[in-house]
């Protein structure tokens, strides 16, 4: 990826904002093009010191905007793109899905139209391009046993992963009507720096620091297999360098947790850092003894809450040569210091918009005895 015009959509995102924290210590012959809404989850401040030191060029625009994406793509000639952009969150697409369907449906098919537009030549497309798109392994439904490959047909239950599943079936169609060339990622549960204060990890840690209760959606069984989000940036790096074109890769890291044990876990995790780190505990409502399992309340759980995900990464790491290198439980100590050490950044994003997204998911929701 040397010596490149890079768009990322999204870029200012969770999973976003890291690769593009990433790629822009990796490729730095690269002209780097970022691009993102800047809706709750888009913070520009996540990636302001690298447009000030002029690392990259934002631009803040809607990806389902036909006439300025092509603008855009006309204007710096892209020879990759990494579509990051998406509205993500399950609960968030039950309350109402339209805005679902605009970015991600809709705004990936902008995208691969403005990429097909630009890319075209008399007997194909140029050489050595490529479009990624970001994908979940939601989009493959819940598995009692076993794990998901490529080959799985699609089975969302949910309006999010039904619109992400839509947008993967558009950039295949892209391959197979056109040649296009497109790769699909679909990855498993994220968890990191950056992320969004409204997804598990974040959330579990933020209520504590805030003194709320800690909300686990039915009896907490669900499985979710977790990923650190550079393990997954890394692996983008690789499949964009190595992968050929009309290819799917699963990422995964084979690391299973029920919620409520999780939940469990991040309490301790939290209550040690708040003992070994005085500063920590000037910011939470509760001392350290009062980081208990006692804040767990059991909620009605979520219509059409999916029980487990698992996929196999045995592709990506045969043909690609990637693999998972954090292992878990590092990986969550050092989001939970990152979120106790960046808690001006945790407060200005869960003010306004999101409290009242909160109120309305959780604190309304029915306690189960």
């Amino acid at each position: 990826m040397e010596d490149k015009v890079i768009i990322i959509t999204g870029g200012a995102g969770f999973i976003g904002t890291n690769f593009v924290r990433m790629i822009s210590k990796n490729a730095l012959d690269s002209k780097i093009i970022v691009i993102d809404l800047l809706t709750y989850a888009g913070n520009i401040e996540n990636i302001k010191d690298l447009i000030d030191s002029k690392k990259i060029i934002f631009i803040q625009c809607d990806i389902s905007n036909t006439q300025k994406i092509f603008d855009i793509f006309d204007q710096y000639n892209p020879e990759y793109i990494i579509n990051f952009a998406a509205e993500s969150h399950v609960d968030r697409s039950i309350l109402d899905s339209r805005k679902f369907i605009e970015t991600n449906v809709l705004g990936t098919q902008t995208l691969l139209e403005a990429a097909r537009r630009n890319w075209t030549v008399d007997n194909g497309f140029k050489d050595d391009v490529m479009y990624l798109q970001v994908s979940t392994d939601e989009v493959y439904g819940s598995i009692e046993k076993g794990y998901f490959t490529e080959k799985n047909p699609l089975d969302p239950h949910s309006p999010y992963s039904a619109s992400k599943a839509s947008a993967d079936l558009l950039v295949k169609s892209y391959f197979d009507t056109y040649g296009f060339p497109a790769v699909i990622t679909r990855c498993s549960n994220n968890y990191g720096p950056y992320q969004f204060p409204e997804k598990l990890i974040p959330l579990i840690i933020n209520n504590i620091v805030s003194g709320k209760k800690l909300p686990v959606y039915g009896d907490g069984k669900n499985i979710r297999d977790w990923i650190h989000v550079s393990d997954h940036c890394n692996a983008i790096i690789d499949i964009l360098n190595k992968s050929n074109s009309g290819e799917t890769y699963n990422i995964g890291s084979n690391t299973e947790w029920n919620n409520i044990d999780l939940v469990r876990l991040i309490i301790k995790v939290v209550r040690a850092e708040m003992e070994k780190n005085d500063g920590f505990q000037k910011y939470s409502k509760f001392s350290p003894n009062e980081i208990t399992e006692n804040l767990i309340e059991f909620v009605k759980d979520r219509p059409g809450h999916d029980k487990r995900y698992a996929i196999d990464s045995t592709k990506i790491m045969e043909v690609i040569g990637w693999k998972p290198k954090i292992f878990f439980e590092k990986g969550l100590r050092d989001t939970v210091h990152w979120y106790l050490s960046n808690q001006q950044w945790v407060k200005k994003i869960v003010s306004g918009e999101y409290k009242k997204y909160y109120k309305q998911m959780y604190e309304r929701r029915e306690v189960l005895k």
